[in-house]
Formats: structure tokens, sequence, C-alpha cells
């Protein structure tokens, strides 16, 4: 389980399950997969105060293009739009970039591999590492090697 210290990106953070008795967070950053699920999450399993980073906003804006079936496509680009209308997404900035490079090095420790769809997940979790804040997704195994920089809440 957790302890109740403050998150930052210098002390180790685990990965753990949303489990329903535990405290939320005040902010957290929300990765593709939870925003993509907005609509059939209990609220009260995200932190109080959700954020984004720019990178999720570009996996949206190219999911309406990964598609040739236009009902799908609709719905792609009615959740990019409201997305873009709900969020200041945080930048990918200079402190990100430094912070992918200790997510890299955790992965490529555990003789996982950054590249294709994954590098974007990583880039996300960079993002969040950086803002000190715990990064909440629907796909937990994806970020296993980083349990030392940053918290991983699974919804």
């Amino acid at each position: 389980m957790t302890s109740s210290v403050p998150t930052s990106t210098r002390s180790p953070i685990r990965v753990r399950r949303r489990v329903a008795d535990a405290p939320r967070h005040s902010r957290g950053i929300l990765d593709t997969s939870v925003v993509i699920d907005l609509d059939v999450l209990d609220a009260s399993q995200l932190p109080v105060e959700v954020a984004v980073s720019t990178l999720t906003m570009a996996e949206l804006a190219a999911g309406p293009h990964a598609t040739n079936d236009p009902d799908e496509r609709a719905r792609r680009q009615d959740r990019l739009q409201r997305s873009e209308a709900a969020f200041d997404p945080l930048p990918f900035d200079a402190e990100a970039a430094r912070a992918y490079g200790r997510v890299y090095a955790a992965v490529a420790s555990r003789g996982r591999k950054a590249c294709g769809a994954r590098a974007v997940d990583l880039l996300i979790a960079a993002t969040a590492c950086a803002s000190g804040l715990p990064l909440y997704t629907r796909n937990g195994a994806d970020f296993e090697a980083l349990e030392d920089l940053l918290e991983v809440v699974v919804v």
C-alpha cells in the first residue's frame, strides 16, 4: 500500500490500484486512457483537480485519423473537442525532457523498450514525474518500471 508521504520527483513512489477507501489526491495527471474513459469512470477514483499533458492532447488529435469507421471518427472528434474545451494541458518542457531521461533509464534497466506507442506513454509519465504529480491510468502494466520515479494510480 502507499503511505501519506507527499509525492515528489525525488522520493520513491509506488504503483498501486485505486481502492474505494483510499484518500483522493488533490491533484493528478490523467493519461490518455483515462481521458478516453472519463464518461464511464467514477469521479471519486480521480484526483480532485485533474490535468493532462500536451502529449495526451496530441494522441486525442490523432485519434479521429486513426480509424476508417465514420461513427468512431465522430466519437473521437467529439472527445477531442470536449477535451480541448475542458483542459489547459501541461507542456512537455525542459524539466519533463530531463525527467524522460530517468524514465527511459528505468524502463531500459528492466529490459523493456521505449518505442512506438509506448514512447508516448513514457513521455506522459515524464511530464507527471517533472510536475511531481501522480499519474492516473487504465493501463498500469505500461508503467511498471517507474515505481521509483512517480506514483501511478490504476483506475
